[in-house]
C-alpha cells in the first residue's frame, strides 16, 4: 500500500538547544582566601561587640532590606547578613561561641561595640513597621537569650542615660552640701546666742 512521504521537516535554529544543553550555574563560588578574610573580619569586629542579636530578613523585598540597612547605620549599629559556616568559625574559641545555637537557617547579625542596648533597639524599632523581619535571639556578656530577652536587652539604658543620670545625683548632692555648708555658720551663731542668753540668766 502507497503512503506519501512525511512532508514534516525539522528546521535547524540557532536558538535551538542541543540535547546535552545545561544551563549555567548561579552558585557563586567563594575562594577560600575570600572566605578566610570573611571569618577574620567578622573575628575582629565582634571582639569589640557589647552585645550580638541575631535576626533573618528572609523574604523581605530588596526596598525593606535596604531601608534596614540605613536604619542600622543611623543608629551607629553594624548589621552584616552571614554564612552560618563561616559565622561559626568565627566565634569558635571565644566568649560567643554559644551563639551558634542561634545560626540556623537564612541569618544576619547585628551588635555595636560600645552600646550593649542600641542593637536591639534599631532591631525591634524596624521589626514594628515589618512583620517579615525575624527576631531569633540575641548575646550580651556570655549570656544567650532568646527574642525575648531581646525585648529586655532594648530596654536598658545607655551610657549617656547613665551618665546623665549620675551627673543629675551629683548635682544634687552637691547643691545639698553647699546647703548645708551654708547653713552650719548661721546655726553656730544661733547656737552661740543661746548660749549667751543662759549664761545671762
Amino acid at each position: 500500500m502507497y503512503r506519501p512521504p512525511d512532508r514534516h521537516v525539522e528546521r535547524a535554529s540557532s536558538f535551538s538547544k542541543p540535547p546535552f544543553y545545561e544551563p549555567p550555574s548561579r552558585t557563586v563560588t567563594v575562594k577560600r582566601e575570600d572566605k578566610e578574610k570573611m571569618v577574620e573580619e567578622l573575628r575582629e569586629g565582634l571582639s569589640t561587640a557589647a552585645s550580638v542579636v541575631v535576626a533573618s530578613n528572609a523574604g523581605m523585598s530588596v526596598n525593606s532590606i535596604n531601608e534596614l540597612r540605613a536604619s542600622m547605620r543611623k543608629a551607629g549599629v553594624t548589621y552584616r547578613v552571614v554564612k552560618n559556616t563561616l559565622a561559626k568559625r568565627a566565634i569558635e574559641g571565644t566568649d560567643l561561641e554559644n551563639l551558634g545555637e542561634l545560626l540556623t537557617g537564612p541569618s544576619a547579625i547585628a551588635f555595636h561595640p560600645e552600646e550593649p542596648a542600641a542593637p536591639a533597639k534599631a532591631i525591634l524599632d524596624f521589626k514594628k513597621k515589618n512583620e517579615k523581619f525575624e527576631v531569633k535571639g540575641g548575646w550580651s556578656g556570655g549570656t544567650l537569650f532568646d527574642a525575648k530577652g531581646v525585648e529586655d536587652l532594648s530596654k536598658m539604658a545607655s551610657k549617656d542615660d547613665l551618665r546623665a543620670s549620675l551627673l543629675a545625683l551629683f548635682n544634687a548632692v552637691g547643691t545639698k552640701f553647699v546647703r548645708t555648708l551654708a547653713a552650719a555658720p548661721q546655726q553656730f551663731v544661733q547656737v552661740l546666742a543661746a548660749r549667751k542668753d543662759s549664761i545671762g540668766e
